[in-house]
């Protein structure tokens, strides 16, 4: 006998925690708090609040007896007993019942033994370095395993399952060769006859949808949301969106970008630079072309009037870089490298018309009687990093030879007395 019945309250707000209709069935029930659990524990960095409330929606929800006073009152008759006890229970006692006594982050405080958890799968994802400026979105198909919905990966009928006989439920076996006298070599491997299960079906008791494997295979879309200054090697991850598997907290699927080359562009953190090469004439006279941004913007890049611009030099330009990563219009620099190209040959016209321009050549300090004196060279054209590149073999080389002198390489003469 409960007394008087409480006023009518809100009764649809666990419904919504968990995501799912008022008339949803005990399944839809277990399918939605598994997938918010495993998403919002606090062991994989979800919000312990959320975790809360989905254990006690679930656990209000999955009980007949409750539900109903909730349906009918909602959450304040509960509160005042109308449940049997309106005490809520640990939500990781909830989470560690539902997986079979065992939590698959540890115990029901959360600081217990943790239970094994399925591997994450990693998926290199290309893209471009227009993708991470302008920011992209790419659909991929992926396949995986999902427990069977028939048997509720039981893998049985009935539900019901038997140790196995060869591994005695442990899911593995051991075996021992014999190595020599004394000794001994010890190797474990998974059970061939469970498949590492620790359990047996019987053929008839066997689920016709999975055959007994627990799981089917399942081909998912996930959308991979490229975000705008996101770095080579960032990592984009959906939790619980690996391979699931009985008694196991299912892993996550992580993409990591992998950045393609740019044929113009370079980037270091959030600047861009970019090479552009000018002819010699332009370095001296002044120069003007257009540049392509990543967003297929045209920039006017210019000198000013007058400027010579020498090579190896650089000019910057202010909030045209890469955009930062979750602050996209905060922009970078943009960085133009230029290298000048000279020509290969003057002729005597040419080096007149020059000179009549040009600085004045600085006057010899030698009379033409000294000069003659002089020993005349024949200098010749060479590439200095193949040239130290060469002679630092050749270095090594002969460094080789003298360790293969007898005695170490050693050369000691005896003093005369």
């Amino acid at each position: 006998m409960f007394g008087r019945a409480p006023k009518k309250s809100d009764n649809t707000r666990y419904y919504e925690i968990l995501g799912v209709s008022k008339d949803a069935s005990q399944d839809d029930l277990k399918k939605a708090y598994r997938k918010a659990a495993i998403k919002n524990h606090p062991d994989k960095g979800g919000d312990p609040e959320k975790f809360k409330e989905l254990a006690q929606a679930y656990e209000v929800l999955s009980d007949p007896e409750k539900r109903e006073i909730y349906d009918q009152y909602g959450e304040d008759a509960l509160k005042e007993g109308m449940g049997g006890g309106g005490g809520m229970h640990d939500p990781f006692d909830i989470f560690q019942s539902f997986f079979g006594g065992g939590s698959p982050f540890g115990g029901g405080s959360s600081r217990g033994r943790r239970q094994r958890r399925g591997d994450d799968v990693v998926h290199p994802l290309k893209v471009s370095l227009e993708d991470l400026y302008n920011g992209t979105s790419k659909k991929l198909s992926l396949s995986r395993n999902v427990l069977c919905s028939k048997c509720n990966g039981k893998g049985s009928k009935s539900g019901a399952s038997s140790r196995c006989a060869g591994c005695q439920g442990s899911g593995f076996k051991v075996q021992i060769r014999q190595l020599g006298p004394g000794m001994i070599q010890q190797m474990q491997h998974p059970c061939n006859e469970c498949k590492g299960s620790g359990e047996t079906i019987s053929d008839k008791d066997r689920c016709p949808q999975c055959k007994g494997d627990k799981v089917v295979p399942e081909k998912k879309v996930l959308e991979v949301v490229v975000e705008k200054g996101m770095q080579n090697g960032q990592k984009i991850t959906f939790p619980g969106e690996a391979d699931e598997a009985p008694d196991t907290a299912t892993g996550d699927i992580i993409f990591v970008l992998q950045q393609k080359e740019h044929p113009k562009f370079k980037r270091k953190g959030d600047d861009l630079f970019y090479e552009h090469t000018l002819i010699l004439t332009e370095s001296l006279c002044g120069f003007q072309f257009v540049l392509t941004h990543l967003d297929n913007r045209q920039l006017l890049i210019k000198s000013n009037p007058g400027e010579v611009v020498k090579p190896d030099s650089f000019k910057a330009i202010n909030d045209e870089g890469m955009p930062m990563y979750q602050r996209p219009f905060m922009k970078g620099k943009l960085y133009i490298h230029f290298s000048v190209e000279f020509p290969d040959s003057l002729s005597p016209e040419q080096c007149k018309t020059l000179e009549a321009v040009l600085p004045l050549k600085p006057v010899s300090q030698y009379t033409d009687m000294e000069l003659d004196e002089c020993e005349e060279t024949m200098p010749y054209d060479v590439n200095i990093e193949e040239e130290m590149r060469r002679r630092q073999q050749q270095h090594q080389e002969a460094y080789d030879e003298d360790d293969d002198v007898p005695g170490g390489g050693q050369r000691v003469q005896c003093a005369q007395q």
